[in-house]
C-alpha cells in the first residue's frame, strides 16, 4: 500500500509532505506533487502533514472515483514519459536525487488554474 495525492494539491505545492517523508518518495511536478508507490513505505506522515487534506491511502482512493483518477494519474507520472522527457521517471530512488521534475501529467496540466 501507499498514498496518493489528489486534486486539492494542484497549484498549492506546500511541500510539508515532502519535508516529513522519511524515504523521499514525493516528487514535485510543475503544479502538483506525486507519490512514488514503489518507494513509499506506508508510514502516513505525509497524510497527517498535508494542510489541504490532499493525500489519502491508495486503498481508500480505489473506492472513490475522484481519488481513483489521481491514483491512476500518479502511476502515469512514473510509468510514462512526461512532456519534455524521453523516458519515464520510473523509480529513481528518491526525489532529491533528481530535484523538481518541473512538468506534470496531462490530467494536471489540463486542470483549470485555481
Amino acid at each position: 500500500m501507499s498514498y496518493v495525492i489528489g486534486a486539492d494539491c494542484i497549484d498549492v505545492l506546500d511541500r510539508s509532505c515532502v519535508d516529513v517523508c522519511p524515504v523521499d518518495c514525493i516528487y514535485v511536478g510543475e503544479r502538483k506533487s506525486y507519490i512514488n508507490a514503489t518507494e513509499c513505505i506506508d508510514c502516513g506522515a505525509c497524510e497527517v502533514e498535508c494542510p489541504v487534506s490532499a493525500i489519502t491511502a491508495d486503498r481508500a482512493a480505489l473506492k472513490d472515483g475522484r481519488w481513483n483518477t489521481h491514483l491512476e494519474d500518479s502511476r502515469t507520472f512514473f510509468s510514462q514519459p512526461l512532456p519534455g522527457r524521453d523516458r519515464p521517471l520510473g523509480d529513481p530512488g528518491g526525489a532529491r536525487l533528481i530535484g523538481d521534475v518541473g512538468t506534470d501529467t496531462a490530467l494536471v496540466s489540463d486542470h483549470p488554474a485555481s
